[in-house]
């Protein structure tokens, strides 16, 4: 019998092995994505308090329609503005273990070109 390896098990693997390098600060948070068939979430998590700091996805209000790559344009725009709010600049890129390509990629440089640091 043929059994076909398990993608999210092993994206789960390689998100703890990075969890284990890197942690979010109240002064420099994780910057967590999370990327699922229809969505995108974006997070600034900072792991010494176990607190969110702002949040950004597909289903808030300010991101408008189109394909998927340009939604997540606008949720890293409007994660970075949400962090200029609380007065963040600089975070740690937490990919969670996916690609960095496509979604994940636009996400990060419209994060970038919108101020935040990493």
């Amino acid at each position: 019998m043929i059994t076909k390896p398990d993608k999210n098990k092993a994206r789960q693997k390689r998100q703890k092995r990075v969890r284990a390098k890197i942690s979010g600060t109240a002064e420099c948070p994780r910057l967590n994505v999370f990327r699922s068939n229809k969505n995108i979430y974006a997070q600034l998590i900072d792991d010494v308090k176990g607190v969110t700091l702002a949040s950004a996805s597909t289903l808030d209000k300010e991101v408008k329609d189109g394909s998927k790559v340009e939604q997540a344009e606008a949720v890293g725009a409007l994660i970075a503005t949400r962090a200029k709010d609380a007065k963040i600049s600089d975070v740690v890129f937490d990919r969670a273990g996916y690609l960095y390509h496509g979604r994940v990629q636009s996400l990060a440089e419209a994060a970038r070109e919108n101020g935040l640091k990493f």
